[in-house]
């Protein structure tokens, strides 16, 4: 048959199945799967591998390639994230959040940057520090009225 894979599972379908039962992560699932579906002989082609995972056949070829190379420990390998640090990490961050949990607080984030350069000794853009404040330690400022307070006539009792 043309387009057939030309490569060799070492490890049996019963146990890639107890590999495959044991991912958490579902790439990982699914670069097991396709092993588990060569070795009972399910499919024989990339293309057919890569519709049944419903992953590109580049990818694919991809897992394969890192298979033959290291065998299954390879695939499964994960790789660290590449690209830049966080800025506001480890003890700066523990420091920021025992900060906003004082009840005092801050009341802006240009307040927090300002902080952080005379504290810290950091200098993160406001965007970063929005971001890492409101989404990241899911925190919002003290100072600040929410938009309903601020849409709320203030009505004095006579």
């Amino acid at each position: 048959m043309t387009g057939a894979l030309k490569i060799k599972i070492a490890e049996s379908a019963k146990l890639l199945k107890q590999v495959l039962q044991q991912q958490q992560d579902a790439v990982q699932r699914s670069k097991v799967q396709v092993l588990w579906w060569l070795k009972t002989g399910q499919a024989n082609q990339v293309n057919q591998l890569a519709e049944l995972s419903g992953y590109h056949r580049t990818t694919v070829s991809r897992w394969l390639s890192q298979y033959r190379q290291g065998g299954l420990k390879a695939l499964l390998e994960v790789q660290p994230k590449s690209g830049r640090p966080t800025a506001i990490a480890g003890a700066i961050r523990e420091q920021l959040e025992q900060k906003l949990a004082e009840p005092e607080g801050f009341a802006s984030y240009k307040e927090i940057q300002q902080w952080l350069q005379a504290v810290c000794g950091v200098e993160v853009p406001y965007k970063t520090v929005h971001k890492t404040v409101r989404y990241g330690l899911k925190t919002k400022l003290k100072g600040s009225p929410t938009n309903s307070e601020k849409m709320r006539p203030n009505i004095e009792e006579t």
